[in-house]
């Protein structure tokens, strides 16, 4: 990952961007700033000069860095975490209220296209300087180092000036706090903002308690106020990365937790949800019904979409119907490397996907080329060499609808595992079965691509987008003489250098059942595929891949962990 150069100027705008949130929502709780509105801002007056202290630190000790020296590197990235830790205390404050700003701070190593107009960012902040201070090989690497710590510093100063003419009420503060839990289940403990500096657990911590201060003057009840104890002492006594129990932790601590804010926000009559793709009257992030991208159709038009789903009189020369490549016996897949075309003789480009949980991501194909199933599945049946049909358009449009509505009802969640984190028996796994989930979640970094709760890249903890990664994909699964893959996948939409390879992250769920793997199908077992992850994907082999998002260095897994991991995904396989 090489980041390039900020513009200072670009990041002054950032900075300045959206410090006058929008007004309170009528029909709140307080017609004037209530005590929990006044503890939250100044806990941020408190925090955000720490945090821009902490900033500060780390420029200085990047601006003596000596790259050929171990203990000055180990100070740099000392400092790093110390900054890391500040961030957190204020994170659900900026995150929520200067979303824009706070891009600043802490967002991914890589570049972020906005839609719809496709403006893209550089990469910038935190996490970017973690991965230039352990990846090394890159010239310009100190240059970088200067820059970004210069851009953070900078920013970090001027925090003060978003509580210009600042408004906020109790149900917004809540949502921030519910918010940052969120973020904490399915981003911190995975190691998702510091996989190389491993403080997930640590920060975590800082953040647990970011929200156990701002929910006191709210007056939590004794079980909430437990529970949130009990959460962040668990945390204290297991700060190893690499060997917390996350199953656990999710079981006995997070969810409960999670369950026990909803109710008391509900009692509180503070409910508010600004983002409707999360559903706040679901039990836990791991509900069947958490998530509500997928649209409620009339019982009605499922069913007629279902009958469509397996309607061969609408290819055009009646072979074929949607079933014939998204099979429900093979978790609605082929089990081919490629389908075939409608003629029976050639191929289509690229591996059919399981449409279990296709209704729960924001863009469909591989390359993300279409933004609804309904455009997905009338593309399909325009393609001359899928579907071919001969219906006219408005027919088709109709019955595309019909079909999606069916396929926005597959996504169970009735896994093994589903059943066990959702509070049953602890018999439900095998032990080997943990072993692989808190590896996946953990050390082997799966869980930083393909996110909780359903495994795929829908992006935590507000689900707005869906992440498109570069692996670098080789052309088969024969590690020991790879070849690049020459399909570009979302460059051949939009024609950005950084998406040059760079294909949708699919869930994981039922994966035990739906090989062969990767867009291409050339991955015939998922010891293939984890070996492929556990080299550092393409430029690990050796291959030139420049845009790679997955990180280059070697997980360095071993042959029972892998094992562990491979039956961890037989656990996220469906009953239904």
């Amino acid at each position: 990952m090489k980041p390039v150069v900020i513009i200072l100027f670009v990041l002054g705008l950032l900075t300045t961007s959206l410090i006058h949130p929008s007004a309170p929502p009528t029909g709140s709780l307080i017609t004037r700033p209530a005590p929990g509105v006044h503890t939250a801002i100044a806990y941020f007056k408190t925090e955000a000069p720490a945090f821009a202290a902490r900033c500060t630190d780390l420029q200085k000790a990047i601006q003596t860095l000596d790259l050929r020296n171990p203990r000055s590197i180990r100070s740099a990235r000392q400092k790093l975490r110390d900054c890391r830790a500040s961030w957190k205390r204020i994170e659900s404050f900026l995150e929520y209220f200067f979303k824009s700003s706070s891009r600043i701070y802490n967002r991914a190593p890589k570049f972020e296209a906005e839609e719809p107009g496709m403006e893209y960012q550089s990469p910038l902040g935190l996490q970017v300087i973690e991965s230039l201070l352990y990846e090394s090989g890159d010239p310009e690497r100190r240059q970088q180092l200067l820059d970004q710590s210069s851009a953070v510093a900078s920013s970090a100063s001027d925090l003060h000036a978003l509580l210009y003419d600042f408004h906020a009420d109790d149900r917004q503060i809540l949502e921030s706090l519910r918010i940052e839990l969120i973020r904490i289940i399915t981003l911190d403990i995975t190691g998702y903002d510091a996989p190389y500096l491993k403080t997930g657990i640590t920060e975590a911590v800082e953040s647990l308690r970011s929200i156990q201060y701002q929910l006191e003057p709210y007056q939590p009840h004794d079980r909430l106020r437990q529970l949130l104890q009990n959460t962040i002492d668990y945390c204290n006594v297991h700060q190893g990365f690499d060997t917390f129990n996350r199953l656990y932790f999710l079981k006995h601590y997070a969810l409960p937790l999670q369950r026990s804010l909803s109710v008391f926000i509900r009692d509180k009559g503070a409910l508010f949800n600004t983002n409707k793709l999360l559903n706040y009257d679901a039990d836990d992030l791991f509900s069947p019904d958490a998530l509500s991208l997928t649209k409620t159709a009339d019982p009605r038009i499922i069913t007629e979409g279902q009958k469509f789903f397996y309607d061969r009189s609408l290819s055009g020369n009646g072979t074929r119907s949607c079933a014939s490549c998204h099979a429900p016996e093979k978790k609605f897949t082929d089990g081919l490397v490629t389908p075939l075309s409608l003629d029976g003789h050639s191929r289509l480009d690229r591996n059919a996907p399981s449409l279990l949980y296709a209704g729960l991501q924001h863009r469909q194909f591989w390359d993300g080329r279409t933004n609804t199933l309904e455009e997905q599945i009338m593309t399909v049946l325009e393609d001359k060499k899928e579907m071919h049909t001969s219906r006219p358009h408005a027919d088709i449009f109709n019955i595309a609808s019909s079909i999606a509505a069916y396929i926005n009802t597959l996504h169970p969640m009735s896994s093994a595992f589903d059943r066990y984190i959702r509070g049953g028996a602890d018999s439900l796994l095998s032990a080997a079965e943990i072993r692989g989930g808190n590896l996946f979640m953990g050390k082997a970094q799966c869980a930083t691509c393909h996110f909780m709760p359903v495994f795929n890249g829908l992006i935590p903890p507000d689900y707005s987008a869906t992440e498109f990664e570069v692996l670098g994909t080789t052309r088969s699964d024969d590690l020991s003489k790879p070849r690049s893959d020459k399909d570009q996948g979302r460059y051949n939409v939009y024609p950005f250098p950084f998406y040059r390879g760079a294909f949708k992250t699919p869930s994981v769920r039922n994966s035990a059942l739906t090989a062969p793997y990767m867009h291409n199908g050339a991955f015939r077992t998922l010891e293939k595929v984890l070996d492929f992850y556990n080299k550092g994907g393409a430029r690990g082999l050796g291959l030139d891949q420049p845009s790679q998002t997955l990180s280059a260095q070697p997980l360095h897994l071993s042959k029972q962990e892998l094992q562990d991991i491979i039956r961890f995904l037989h656990a996220l396989t469906d009953a239904s």
